[in-house]
């Protein structure tokens, strides 16, 4: 079984949130399950500079006119134990910004012509545009792949395709005009194809054509099939015939371990925590707070978006550092919450630490430094910062929703008589649930005992690819035989 997955980023090449954790990931899970999975990628500048031995396989459509995107294969720096393809395009991928927007934030108007090449590029290499190698299945990684299923739908499926939504909320809207640059035949734009409310949607394109669809937990596969959490698309979602299937995202331990991790300045594990309270030390001297290591260290490693429900931790943020606690901003996105984060610092010196960045490093050493991470998102397809948190024996405090709820066993008496709790969770989104759920944190981190056995629970827990590489191989499988079956009674 050979997988195409296309995607828009794969660390450590690409990455502005999980999907590039995901996608960067899989290929070697895959690979120990004994499938053969490629990666296609738009051709950013970085991910150009590390593509190896590069030859064109085939020109790619230009509707709009202009100097026609290459289809190239390579190999791909560090992922070299496979060929890789990249959708060579300079005068689409090659922009200051970030993948998706410009330098102020905005998004590029024409990003519907900059990521329907990925399909295109699929099409294209199930058409056999590589000699040596043909995928059976393309695995399309959220909108900006979601064009893929259609584009082998409707070229006679010369491949399965399987859709896997990391975030509905972001589904790749655009002005129905934009439909003329998709090199689609006119009866993809239907109700049953990609017309949206009178936009083109590249989400509900990968829904609507892909023989299998998943998402990163099974919490979240319910969720969005439900008009509350369905961004319209929930009507999708429950009539397809092969349902929704949750896979759980799962963590690289070989990169997120504090062991391993050649990121701290200090090692340690669950057996042997004295170099947690080593990089808690660091932490604190380098981002200016009070070097106290009997304050309650809190962390945000985040984009700075509503989404995350950061503006619910503004509100409630004088609340949680009454009893001495810090907090530690690790994040850039919405002026706004950098602003207000910003404000905090300045008016908590010593207690409230921001740093506007994406910065891997970093990361690293704050997950390792932190006592409770903080992800009290509004909704949360699967979350990797939580999985993060507790390999880092960093409790995350989350709220109960998507892949937070499916990972998370809240600390209530019960879960510490079963020795089950790891980490701790508010059910109500609003500023007295989070409130709340901070002050169990501050009396559970008075209770160093306690403490200690609900942080090496969390330590203890495991969420690796393997597992999830075997619920996709089996998704690939169904995708396949879905599409012969259609092949059968067509």
């Amino acid at each position: 079984m050979k997988i195409l997955q296309a995607a828009s980023e794969a660390v450590p090449l690409v990455k502005t949130g999980g999907l590039a954790d995901v996608v960067g990931a899989l290929p070697d899970a895959l690979a120990r399950a004994g499938v053969s999975s490629r990666l296609l990628l738009p051709g950013y500048p970085a991910v150009r500079a590390a593509l190896q031995a590069p030859r064109t396989l085939a020109p790619l459509p230009c509707p709009w006119g202009g100097v026609a995107p290459r289809l190239v294969a390579g190999r791909l720096e560090p992922f070299a134990q496979a060929p890789a393809y990249v959708v060579v395009a300079p005068e689409l991928y090659e922009r200051p910004g970030g993948p998706y927007s410009d330098p102020t934030g905005a998004a590029w108007a024409d990003n519907h012509r900059r990521f329907a090449p990925l399909a295109w590029a699929a099409r294209a290499l199930a058409r056999g545009a590589d000699t040596a190698w043909r995928p059976d299945v393309v695995h399309a990684h959220d909108w900006h792949a979601g064009l893929a299923p259609a584009a082998l739908a409707h070229a006679g499926q010369p491949a399965a395709s399987v859709m896997t939504v990391h975030n509905l909320a972001y589904q790749g809207l655009f002005p129905a005009q934009a439909f003329l640059d998709l090199d689609l035949p006119a009866a993809a734009w239907a109700l049953e194809g990609l017309e949206f409310w009178g936009q083109v949607s590249f989400m509900k394109a990968g829904l609507q054509y892909a023989q299998a669809i998943s998402t990163v937990s099974p919490r979240y596969a319910q969720e969005i099939q439900d008009p509350a959490m369905g961004c319209g698309l929930d009507g999708v979602l429950r009539a397809h015939r092969g349902g929704v299937a949750g896979v759980l995202n799962g963590v690289d331990y070989g990169v997120w371990h504090p062991r391993i991790d050649p990121h701290l300045r200090q090692r340690f594990d669950a057996h042997d925590l004295r170099g947690k309270s080593v990089c808690k030390a660091e932490l604190q001297q380098a981002q200016g707070l009070r070097p106290d290591p009997q304050a309650m260290l809190m962390a945000v490693v985040s984009r700075l978006t509503s989404q995350k429900g950061l503006d619910l931790l503004l509100q409630v943020l004088p609340q949680a550092l009454q009893h001495g606690a810090q907090l530690v901003v690790l994040g850039q996105g919405d002026a706004a919450l950098e602003d207000g984060f910003a404000a905090a610092a300045k008016a908590y010196p010593g207690q409230v630490a921001l740093r506007r960045a994406h910065d891997e490093t970093l990361a690293h050493r704050v997950f390792a430094a932190a006592d409770v991470v903080l992800v009290p998102s509004r909704f949360e397809p699967c979350g990797l910062t939580q999985l993060y948190a507790m390999a880092y024996g960093a409790l995350p405090l989350v709220h109960h929703v998507g892949g937070l709820a499916d990972t998370v066993v809240d600390t209530t008496l019960e879960s510490l008589a079963d020795d089950q709790a790891t980490g701790l969770a508010f059910y109500r989104f609003d500023p007295s649930a989070l409130a709340s759920a901070l002050r169990r944190a501050h009396l559970l981190w008075s209770r160093p005992a306690q403490w200690t056995q609900v942080q090496q629970r969390a330590m203890a827990q495991r969420f690796d690819w393997d597992r999830a590489a075997h619920a996709y191989v089996a998704l690939y499988e169904q995708a396949i035989a879905r599409r012969s079956a259609l092949a059968t009674l067509g």
